[in-house]
């Protein structure tokens, strides 16, 4: 093209005419990456034809020749870099997952699966406990209410409440071993 920008390319470019509007990105759209960059915006390329693609639409009802084509682009570059750096200031930071790091745990389905069969094993065993020991090692280890309260939901005493934990898990600790003997 070769032609550089004055306010008659200004003038044609604002009748619609895509060579003038070329002269005008050739011109001002390095000035705008420039900017942009030393913005600190993250895209600076994305956003110069964000700036430019904004523009074009505008163009007929814009003023003020050369000097206010400049004005506009860059008003417009502006609020671009704005948005920019409000859009990021939202985003959490990103950087590289280090596994290591990754306090996050998710246990296997295998780990599940053993959890729950094991807590219908014990489940079953605790049924064929005495119904208060049974209750009471429920309310004690299960539900992990204190001495007092277990006692206050059963309507017994705290020392009762000791006594019936302490045969529960005697008669559970028999009941495990009696179920090892059998498998062995």
């Amino acid at each position: 093209m070769g032609e550089s920008l004055t306010d008659e390319v200004v003038a044609q470019a604002r009748t619609g005419n895509a060579s003038a509007f070329g002269v005008i990105y050739q011109e001002l759209s390095p000035a705008v990456l420039g900017y942009l960059t030393a913005k600190g915006v993250d895209d600076p390329e994305a956003v110069t034809n964000d700036v430019f693609l904004a523009v074009l639409p505008q163009l007929g009802r814009l003023r003020g020749g050369v000097a206010g084509l400049r004005k506009f682009v860059f008003t417009i570059a502006h609020a671009r870099m704005v948005d920019d750096t409000r859009r990021t200031s939202r985003r959490p930071p990103s950087g590289e997952y280090v596994a290591e790091l990754d306090g996050r745990a998710s246990e296997s389905a295998e780990t599940v699966a053993l959890q729950s069969i094991e807590a219908d094993r014990v489940m079953a065993l605790m049924d064929r406990l005495a119904a208060d020991q049974r209750e009471v090692l429920l309310l004690r280890l299960v539900a992990d209410l204190p001495l007092a309260q277990a006692a206050q939901v059963i309507g017994k005493s705290g020392g009762a409440v000791k006594q019936l934990q302490r045969r529960g898990l005697i008669a559970l600790r028999k009941l495990i071993e009696q179920e090892k003997e059998g498998q062995s």
